[in-house]
C-alpha cells in the first residue's frame, strides 16, 4: 500500500492502543495524560456512556418474558448461551454473534466476547482483587510454569494508583494472601451473611469478607454512588461502576490528546527489520472493509487475551515466521481461566423477620484458606469463595396451585432464605493448553479463526473436591439446612477469565515479556491484558491487568522522554 507523505503523518501517533477494554482504556488514560497523542482502536462500534445504554432503565414487564432472546435468534449466540449467563434480550447488544464469528474447539472452551468500545468493561462483574507475594512467587516454588519477573512490591504502588482512581469499595482485613486495598465504604452484608461470618470464624478461623466491588459506594469522581439496582450488565447511568466508558476514557478524552476510532480491526502489526520494532498496525475498516494503516513510536495491545494473541499470531515477516515476538514459542501457550462452579447452597431458618432493601450486585467473599500457612493438601495453590443470599420471592409462586386471594397471599410473602457459595480457583498454567490459527477457516472479514484445545487437569479437579466439602461444610456449621454440595461440569473459558498466552518472564526463551510488559525482541510494543499473566492466582484479575497497564504506560512514556523509544 502506497501513502503520499501527507497521508502518514495523518496517519501518525505518538502511542497506539488496539483496543478499549478495561486494561486499553488504562493505557489510554495514562499514555494521553502525559502527554501522548494515542490512537484507540476498537474493532466493535462507537458506545458513548449513558446515551447508548439502551435497556438500562427498562423493567420487566417491558421486556419478554425471563428475559429471553427470540428463539430464531438464539442460533446466534449457540455457544454464548450454553453457559446459561450471559446473553438475554436487555444485553444481547454487548455480545458477539457465534455466526459472525466463528471458532473452533478441540475441547469445549466458552469465549465470551463484547466488541464494541469499552470491551468488557461495561460487562464485568467488578470483584477488584489484589495478587498477593504469595502467588507472585508460586511458580517459583512450585515448579509450575515459570517465575514472574515481578513481586508484589513492585506493582502495590500501582494497585493504590489505580484503586484512587476507579474506586473499589470494601473492608480491610490484614490477610496477606488478600492484600487490602485502598476501599471506599463496604457494602453492608445480609443478616445470614454476618451469620455465616461469626460461624466460620469460631469454628475454622477463615475470613468472610465484604466483596470487594469496583462499585461506588459513595459519590467519587464525578461518578456517582451505586444505587443497588443489580442492573450492572446493562451499563449504569450513574457512572456508578467503574468502565472505559465511564472513566477512563472520558479521562483520556479531557486531555485533548485522544484519537478514538471504532470500527477498526486490527490485522496485524507490522515489524520493521532496520529498527528492530514495529512500525505501524495494518487496519481493516468495519464497515467499508479497507485497509488502513497507522503509525506509532509504541504499541499497547490490548484486544483481550485471545484477541492479542490472534494479532500476534497473525503478524509474521521473516524475522517472526510463526508470529510477532514469539521466538519462545510460547504466543498462544498456557492458556488458564478460573475454574468454578464447585460449591455448596442451604436453606437459612430463623431470620423470618428480617428482609433487605435493594438490590446488591454482589453478596460476600471467603479468601483463600487452603495451601496457606504451611499448610499441605493433595494439590498445589487454592481457591476462594463467592457468594450471596436471599429471600425467595414471587417467582415461587409459579408452582403453586393455588387460585384468586390464595395464589396473591402466598406471592406477597417472601419465602425462606437461602444461601449459595461458589468456589473459584487457581487454573495451572500448561504448556500445551493453547489458542492457535486456522488459516483455512477465516472469518467475514478474512481473518484466521482461533482453534482452542484447553483443558482443567489432575490438580484442579482435586481442588474441586475440597471448594465442594468446604463449602458444605462452613454452611452446615452456621445451621444451613438441606445443605448440597455440587460440582457441575465446568469447560474452560466459562469464568470468562482467559489469560496467559503472551506470559511476561525473566527468560525469553521461555517467555513473550518483560518485566514492563514489553515484548523482549520488539522494545516498542508492550501488552498489559490478561494475555500477560504468568499465573492466575484464584482471585478475580481485572485490578492487576489495570494495575500492569498504568505502571507499563508510564514505564513507556519515560522511555520515550529519554529517547529511548523513538
Amino acid at each position: 500500500m502506497n501513502i503520499n507523505g501527507q497521508a502518514k503523518q495523518d496517519m501518525t501517533y505518538d502511542a497506539i492502543v488496539v483496543g478499549s477494554g478495561i486494561s486499553g482504556g488504562w493505557s489510554a488514560k495514562e499514555l494521553t495524560e502525559r502527554g501522548l497523542k494515542t490512537l484507540v482502536l476498537e474493532r466493535g462500534r462507537n458506545v458513548e456512556h449513558v446515551k447508548d445504554y439502551p435497556t438500562m432503565n427498562l423493567d420487566p414487564w417491558e421486556l419478554p418474558p425471563n428475559d429471553d432472546i427470540p428463539f430464531e435468534e438464539r442460533k446466534h449466540y449457540d455457544k454464548q448461551m450454553r453457559t446459561g449467563y450471559t446473553v438475554k434480550e436487555s444485553t444481547k447488544h454487548w455480545w458477539v454473534k457465534d455466526t459472525d464469528q466463528p471458532y473452533e474447539e478441540k475441547k469445549r472452551f466458552d469465549w465470551m466476547r463484547g466488541y464494541h468500545v469499552g470491551g468488557r468493561s461495561i460487562m464485568w462483574g467488578r470483584f477488584s482483587l489484589r495478587l498477593s507475594q504469595m502467588d507472585f512467587e508460586a511458580n517459583l516454588k512450585d515448579g509450575h510454569g515459570v517465575d514472574w519477573p515481578i513481586r508484589y512490591d513492585d506493582i502495590a504502588p500501582w494497585y493504590s494508583y489505580v484503586e484512587k482512581f476507579a474506586g473499589i469499595s470494601g473492608q480491610a482485613e490484614g490477610l496477606p494472601q488478600l492484600p487490602d486495598s485502598e476501599f471506599l465504604p463496604p457494602m453492608e452484608l445480609s443478616c445470614v451473611e454476618k451469620e455465616l461470618k461469626k460461624a466460620i470464624k469460631e469454628k475454622f478461623g477463615r475470613v468472610l469478607t465484604n466483596p470487594r466491588m469496583a462499585n461506588l459506594t459513595v459519590p467519587h469522581n464525578g461518578r456517582g454512588q451505586c444505587m443497588t439496582r443489580n442492573l450492572c450488565s446493562r451499563g449504569c447511568p450513574y457512572g456508578a461502576y467503574f468502565s472505559s466508558n465511564a472513566a477512563t476514557l472520558p479521562a483520556a478524552a479531557a486531555t485533548g490528546n485522544l484519537t478514538l476510532r471504532p470500527h477498526s480491526i486490527v490485522h496485524s502489526l507490522e515489524y520493521d527489520d532496520s529498527t528492530g520494532k514495529v512500525s505501524g498496525v495494518n487496519v481493516i475498516d468495519e464497515l467499508s472493509g479497507e485497509m488502513l494503516k497507522y503509525h506509532s513510536k509504541i504499541v499497547f495491545l490490548n484486544a483481550s487475551t485471545v484477541g492479542s494473541t490472534m494479532i500476534l499470531l497473525n503478524s509474521t515477516s521473516d524475522r517472526f515466521p510463526t508470529g510477532l515476538g514469539n521466538d519462545s514459542d510460547q504466543v498462544g501457550r498456557n492458556v488458564m481461566d478460573h475454574h468454578f462452579l464447585a460449591g455448596a447452597d442451604g436453606v437459612v431458618e430463623g431470620f423470618e423477620d428480617k428482609y433487605t432493601w435493594g438490590r446488591r450486585p454482589q453478596g460476600y467473599y471467603i479468601p483463600r484458606f487452603r495451601n496457606v500457612d504451611n499448610e499441605t493438601r493433595d494439590y498445589v495453590r487454592g481457591f476462594g469463595y463467592q457468594g450471596g443470599s436471599g429471600r425467595d420471592g414471587w417467582g415461587r409462586a409459579i408452582a403453586e396451585l393455588a387460585l384468586g386471594q390464595d395464589l396473591k397471599d402466598f406471592a406477597a410473602k417472601p419465602g425462606p432464605w437461602t444461601i449459595g457459595m461458589l468456589g473459584f480457583g487457581e487454573f495451572l498454567p500448561y504448556e500445551d493448553n493453547q489458542v492457535t490459527l486456522n488459516h483455512e477457516k477465516l472469518d467475514k472479514w478474512g481473518l484466521p479463526t482461533a482453534v482452542f484445545d484447553v483443558s482443567i487437569r489432575d490438580n484442579e479437579y482435586k481442588m474441586r473436591k475440597d471448594m465442594a466439602n468446604d463449602a458444605a461444610e462452613m454452611l452446615e456449621a452456621m445451621g444451613a439446612k438441606n445443605v448440597t454440595p455440587y460440582d457441575r461440569p465446568y469447560g474452560p473459558g466459562q469464568g470468562i477469565h482467559e489469560m496467559g498466552t503472551a506470559r511476561m518472564g525473566r527468560d525469553p526463551k521461555t517467555s513473550v515479556l518483560n518485566k514492563w510488559n514489553q515484548i523482549h525482541e520488539v522494545p516498542n510494543v508492550f501488552i498489559t491484558d490478561g494475555s500477560c499473566m504468568t499465573s492466575s492466582g484464584c482471585q478475580n484479575p481485572s485490578l492487576t491487568y489495570m494495575a500492569l497497564s498504568a505502571r507499563a504506560a508510564n514505564y513507556a512514556a519515560d522511555q520515550l522522554e529519554k529517547g529511548k523509544l523513538s
